[in-house]
């Protein structure tokens, strides 16, 4: 793993007073509550989770009434969404109390199944990305996957099948930077992945392809690309660069965004705290608010976002307040 020793670990020289800024609204006590690991909640979520995705396959599989299976198609694009949330949890290490390896790949492996991307290289690119958050050059994910043109046709390509080749070449980029075996495996998950993928929609397609539509290819490529962007609009897009409190969105969101992005609304909050499980983030918001109020850091939601994204044109990574 040399090819790590490269980054520049940029957030935690930048911290700053940040940790004892937030430390002025959370006790010892707090903290220990919210770090404290479930298992049980994670699997209910999941297995929630799991409920949900097969209930809409199979809708989109008898159903042919679009009226019905075009927003049941919208749905199970978040769902796709949703296990790389969960697939978050493991790279976390968030979901059991004890070390279980062998579990955890496994684990790993499952959720990253159905957005067909790896396992391995998402744990190095999301760690990576914690580590050098701020940086433009050595967080990965600013580096290679945010738009470089401030376009809005750009833009929308994010929101289309296009956005699979975009995140390939981001990965190929980063993956360069890696020692052989670590890209041999990374590679050899992917194209597993891809294969699962191929054979299930070769097989759904000979027996129906009104269900290969429904079923497989509306969702994945048409649905789980804006979700996926809209997502990442409530991370990091619309920031303060000048306090490192702010250099993430904070979108506090409802009950029905919490319940479709599995807690994923609350990344500000898993920055200042990435060990608390994504179950216990709501609570950590609302701990927070007077530390989001003493810092004058907004409360998106994700119309605004989006309307500040597509319709005035901001810039990523920029306070879109100064825009």
């Amino acid at each position: 793993m040399a090819a790590m020793a490269t980054k520049e670990r940029y957030y935690f020289q930048h911290i700053g007073d940040l940790r004892e800024r937030l430390l002025e609204h959370l006790s010892t006590e707090d903290l220990r509550g919210l770090h404290q690991i479930q298992p049980w909640r994670h699997f209910l979520i999941a297995g929630r989770h799991l409920a949900l995705f097969l209930l809409c396959a199979w809708t989109l599989y008898v159903v042919t009434n679009p009226w019905i299976w075009v927003p049941v198609a919208a749905l199970q694009g978040i769902n796709i969404l949703g296990f790389i949330i969960l697939l978050h949890e493991q790279v976390h290490t968030l979901i059991f109390k004890r070390k279980h390896p062998l579990l955890q790949r496994l684990l790993g492996l499952a959720y990253a199944l159905p957005s067909a991307i790896s396992a391995s290289q998402f744990d190095i690119w999301h760690n990576d990305h914690h580590r050098e958050l701020g940086s433009t050059v050595t967080d990965p994910k600013r580096a290679h996957l945010s738009p470089k043109r401030n376009a809005r046709w750009y833009k929308l390509l994010y929101c289309t099948p296009a956005l699979f080749v975009i995140y390939a070449i981001a990965a190929k980029k980063e993956a360069a930077t890696y020692p052989p075996e670590l890209r041999r495996r990374i590679r050899n998950e992917r194209l597993a992945n891809i294969a699962i993928h191929l054979s299930f929609a070769a097989a759904l397609g000979f027996h129906d392809a009104g269900a290969l539509l429904r079923v497989y290819l509306v969702p994945f490529l048409a649905f789980f690309p804006p979700a996926f962007m809209l997502n990442r609009l409530g991370q990091h897009y619309d920031i303060n660069p000048k306090d490192n409190a702010a250099w993430s969105t904070l979108v506090t969101g409802n009950p029905l965004t919490r319940f479709l992005f599995l807690h994923s609304n609350h990344h500000i909050e898993h920055h200042y705290y990435p060990a608390v499980p994504f179950y216990r983030l709501p609570e950590l918001n609302r701990r927070l608010r007077p530390f989001f109020r003493a810092s004058n850091i907004p409360n998106r939601t994700y119309p605004e976002l989006i309307y500040g994204w597509f319709v005035k044109n901001r810039t990523p990574h920029t306070d879109w307040d100064l825009a």
